[in-house]
């Protein structure tokens, strides 16, 4: 089987993923909400900075909800684990850095670190839970 079509599975149980799932969601949710105090603010430089992430983070969301709708929960093709998993995951390492490099207030930058760290902890944690189904 070639790799780019392979199907992904995880066997994470159900209890573990929703301790994954739920703080990981609040990073991501807490990310945007302090993206969108900085456009609010006037920020735009710092909100700049900050949108390549919640962009990444924004499209693993959308395809996470593709994926539950179609019932792909925990069997994907490789390209829909990347796009899901792997932009969240993505969107939460760059998401630190973002919040690193902006010239907000300490209070915007710890919560929004705090919550690319959220997600891209337990994002990564779900993602690196898919192994190659055989």
């Amino acid at each position: 089987m070639r790799l780019e079509k392979s199907i992904y599975k995880t066997e994470i149980s159900d209890a573990r993923w929703m301790a994954y799932d739920v703080p990981g969601n609040i990073g991501w949710m807490t990310y945007l909400a302090m993206l969108a105090k900085m456009i609010r603010d006037r920020e735009y430089g710092s909100a700049a900075v900050s949108a390549a992430p919640a962009a990444l983070m924004i499209t693993g969301v959308a395809e996470l909800i593709s994926e539950r709708i179609e019932g792909l929960d925990r069997e994907l093709p490789k390209a829909r684990l990347y796009r899901g998993f792997g932009a969240l995951t993505l969107g939460g390492i760059t998401g630190i850095a973002a919040s690193a490099m902006t010239k907000s207030g300490k209070s915007k930058k710890l919560f929004m670190g705090g919550g690319a760290t959220l997600c891209a902890v337990f994002a990564g944690l779900l993602f690196r839970g898919y192994k190659i189904k055989g």
